[in-house]
Formats: structure tokens, sequence, C-alpha cells
């Protein structure tokens, strides 16, 4: 399955207010089904006071008024589904906005039919928090409330409570909150930050990182947070139960379930988290917020391939909201760009592709008084959040904002360099990273090696990644230079009389006699025939 990403926000504006729109998707669904997608994951679009930009909910059976309406939701689900095109739902089931009715309900007082919906706690008897638990976003996780006199505990934002996902009527809720999405004719939900659900109901303290591990090793800087062992916060036994009673209720729709999962462990748990009960896909920020490292990359797939259960697939991506944009990370040269992408199409399972991945959009650097993403501005300079992926995309070159919206200002600016890469500016230019996306995507979907999760990682030496994908009558081998100098890969003798070399989709290689000479960031891909 190919999967494409859309940020509503920054997608297409329809009505001139300077924020991307359901009409505006509508509108570009001609253009995803040229893509040769299968799937749209579709980041929230339900009512938010948008402070966290729609992951903080405050109605979740309602299109938010700035994105459109639940009518103007069901033509884009026609639309895709038209093309064939499956459209999986951002669903953030862990916490919610403290402007939702639920919370506003169980702030008001301990004796309430919500009362238990969230986790309170009392304070200690000094007044503070009742334990050292911290905030991904920075400082502690717990809030004060004045009228209930006890602590709430929040992952994020002081303003995203976290659920007390325990509680039965709770659970309900948001079961028939799926059943309205799912009996709408959506095909599948993306689970927010899922590891985040279930914490430690006797609040144990977080155990401190040594030394030797400063930092956890998924998050972009050295936040506070950084600094503790998440043993207790996050990633409870309990979330195993959460995902069969989902899975249960999602069969009946036959339905697919994506979670985002992070963590000390987050293959291990990622893999923990799928299999014919619980989630059918997972990704984690394993790759995502790495840097081109082939001897991290091929630990890391290999150790999710082999972890993996016969009924899951791990999701693989190099690029999402959350990140800055591949093309930036892996060296920002065009060709970069096009390695990256056939990278991701070459492994195994599900990829996501991120929008604005298939013009080689470079991160887009805002100014501090532009930005807008919380995460950053309580970080900068040191880190600049989130802004710098999420802007605007550009569709036509020499257009007001791009062509993304004919409002006077933009929620976040559009990044002047992306003009050249605007999409009317590729569909122009055959040899455009555009019209290379399309390719790539038909080669990736008539070889039958990719077709099923036959995989292999290879030896190579520093800078080199190689790995076979293969059915039962089908095998490619792919060698990635992904370091900043040229190098040879000598084929193993086996191969040597049965590998030809597959031009159309090779980059910057030479194959000479049994090697291969590979330049700075380049890819070889043979086909090897039966012998």
């Amino acid at each position: 399955m190919l999967i494409y990403q859309i940020y509503p926000r920054s997608f297409k504006d329809s009505n001139a207010d300077g924020i991307g729109d359901l009409k505006g998707i509508v509108e570009k669904v001609p253009y995803i089904a040229a893509l040769g997608v299968d799937a749209v994951w579709l980041s929230p679009f339900v009512t938010s006071p948008q402070k966290d930009f729609g992951y903080d909910v405050s109605n979740y059976y309602e299109v938010d008024p700035r994105f459109g309406t639940l009518d103007d939701f069901e033509k884009l689900l026609g639309a895709l589904h038209r093309r064939n095109i499956k459209l999986i739902m951002d669903q953030v089931w862990c916490h919610c906005s403290d402007q939702h009715p639920w919370f506003i309900e169980s702030r008001s007082g301990l004796k309430n039919a919500k009362a238990d919906w969230f986790i309170w706690a009392d304070a200690k008897p000094d007044g503070s928090p009742p334990n050292n638990w911290l905030s991904y976003f920075g400082g502690g996780a717990w809030a004060w409330d004045t009228t209930r006199q006890q602590y709430y505990f929040h992952q994020f934002l002081e303003s995203q409570p976290t659920f007390n996902l325990r509680h039965p009527a709770l659970r309900k809720a948001i079961w028939g909150i799926a059943k309205f999405w799912l009996e709408m004719g959506v095909d599948g939900f993306r689970l927010d930050a899922i590891h985040t659900g279930f914490a430690d109901p006797l609040l144990r303290n977080n155990p401190v990182r040594p030394k030797n591990m400063p930092v956890a090793p998924d998050v972009p800087i050295d936040i506070p947070q950084a600094r503790q062992f998440r043993l207790h916060s996050e990633g409870h036994k309990d979330t195993l139960l959460f995902l069969e009673e989902l899975r249960a209720l999602t069969n009946k729709y036959n339905a697919v379930l994506l979670g985002e999962v992070n963590g000390e462990n987050p293959l291990q748990r990622a893999a923990q988290y799928m299999g014919k009960k619980r989630l059918h896909m997972a990704y984690t920020f394993s790759l995502l917020k790495q840097k081109p490292d082939a001897a991290f990359f091929a630990q890391t797939i290999g150790h999710a391939e082999h972890g993996k259960h016969k009924d899951s697939m791990f999701c693989y991506t190099l690029s999402n909201h959350d990140v800055p944009r591949v093309a930036t990370k892996w060296g920002g040269t065009e060709r970069a760009a096009h390695v990256a992408l056939l990278f991701g199409l070459s492994l195994p399972g599900p990829y996501c592709m991120y929008q604005g991945e298939e013009l080689g959009l470079p991160e887009a650097d805002v100014p501090y008084e532009k930005m807008v993403d919380p995460f950053g501005l309580a970080f900068y300079p040191k880190f600049k959040g989130r802004d710098g992926c999420r802007t605007p995309m550009p569709w036509n070159r020499f257009s007001a904002h791009a062509g993304f919206s004919a409002a006077r200002q933009t929620w976040l600016p559009v990044f002047e360099p992306h003009r050249a890469l605007a999409v009317d500016a590729q569909e122009a230019d055959k040899t455009s990273m555009l019209h290379f996306t399309r390719r790539m995507i038909v080669w990736r979907k008539a070889q039958p090696a990719l077709k099923r999760d036959g995989f292999k990682m290879m030896k190579s030496k520093s800078d080199v990644i190689v790995f076979e994908r293969f059915d039962k009558k089908h095998k490619l081998l792919f060698v990635f230079n992904l370091g900043t100098d040229a190098t040879n890969y000598k084929l193993p003798p086996t191969l040597q009389a049965h590998a030809t070399l597959v031009d159309e989709v090779s980059i910057g290689v030479q194959r000479v006699k049994h090697a291969l000479v590979l330049k700075a960031m380049s890819v070889a891909v043979l086909s090897i025939k039966p012998h």
C-alpha cells in the first residue's frame, strides 16, 4: 500500500481565508489520483481550538468550520472512492482539548459522570505534582486545576489533557466516534501517538537516564523529558487490550488501523502493538528523524523485519508533518530527493509519502516572527519546531502564494524557493521530480518482487546499504550509496553472472564487470535471474 499524507491546513485553500480546506483537497483529487497512491491519510480536520493545529480536539463528530462542513467531507470521500483511493482518518484518542465538553464537565468537580474520564491526582503534601513526569513539549506534565483542586496529566500541551482510557464509559464513547466515521465510509484510522494512551495507574516516578545515555533516542533535541526513561508515563501494557477492542470493532467494517508508535524501544513496541488482533500497520520515528546513515538504516530495517508478525506490516516513512522534510535531511540536492524516494518505495510493506515529497520540496525556513508551532516556539532557537515542513503546497509558480490561496495572508508563509518546484512548473518538465515520482510508483507496482514482503539484508561496507526483495520467482537487488563519497560495490560471486542493471531506476551508477561504481548519493537496482 502506498499512502499519501495530506496536512489539510497547507494543501489547498478554496475560500481565500489563508487556510487549506476540504474543498481545496477535493479540487486536487485528480492530482492525487495521478500520483498512483492507494490511500490518503488525512490529518485532523475536526473541531479544534487549533492550539496544536487539530491535534487538540474539542468535538470528534464535527468538521472544523475552518476546513468546511460534513457535506464537504462526504464529497471528498466520494471523490477518492470513485478513483479507488482509500481514506485513512487521523484520530486523536489519547488526549483531547481542554475545551472539549468532556473535560469541562470532568474538571467541574470530583463527583460528576465524567469525573474519572481523565487522569487526575492529588498534590503532594507540599503542593507539588504527584510525580516527576514531564511533557513532550517542555516542562512538567501536570497542570493544577483550581476548581477541582487537583492536578491533571497532559503528555503534550497543558491544553491537551490525557484521557483515562481505562474508564469503560469513555471507551464506549470512543467506540461511538469510531462507528460514526466508519459508517460514513472511512477506510481506517491513523492513531496519533498511541503509545501515550496508558500510563502507570500507580503514578510511579520515571527513572533518571544514566550519564552515558543522557538523551532519549526518540526526541529531536535535549528537552527535559529526554532525561528520563519514560518507563511509567507511557506504553503501559493495558494499551494492548484497547487495541484489541478497537480491532474487533474495525474488523466489522474491513477498516485498517495504522498506529504512530514512539518511545524508548519504538520498533519493539510497534511489533508488540501489531498483529492479527491489534494494529494492521505501525510506523515509528526511527527513520523519520535521521539523516542518511546506512549502518543505522540497515540495523533498523533488519530489526523491524525480523520482529514483525505474520499478520502485520511496518509502515516505512521518511517524512511527515512532525519532522524536517526528507529532501533536506538527505542532502538538499535533486539526486538526494530521487534516491530517498526510491529508497522508501523499495522497502517491504506500506510506504507513507508526505505531501510535497513528490515535488522534492526542501525544508522551509520560517522566520521567528512568523512561527506558530508551540513546540518550536518553546525551544527556539535551538529547535525551530515543525513549521518548516508545514508551509503551503506550491501549485502555481507565478501566482499569489504560489497558487495555494487567494487570501491576503496565509497561516504560514509560502517558502519562496518552493516556487521553482511548483506543480505547474514540474508538470511542464518531463525530467522533474514529479514525473520521476509517478514513473517510480508505476514501476514499483509492476514489480512482482515488490508485491510480496520477501526481504533480506545483505552485508555491505560503510555508507552502503544492500538488500534483496523477492517472491518465489523474482528477485531484485538494491544497492544504495548514502555517503558523500563515491564507492565501489563488488557483486557476490553467486550473483555476478545473473544480475542485470535496471537502468530506468538506477541513479548515479555504472557497472564495470562484476562491480558497481557508485557516485555519492546513488542507487543501483539489479534484476536477478533464477539460477
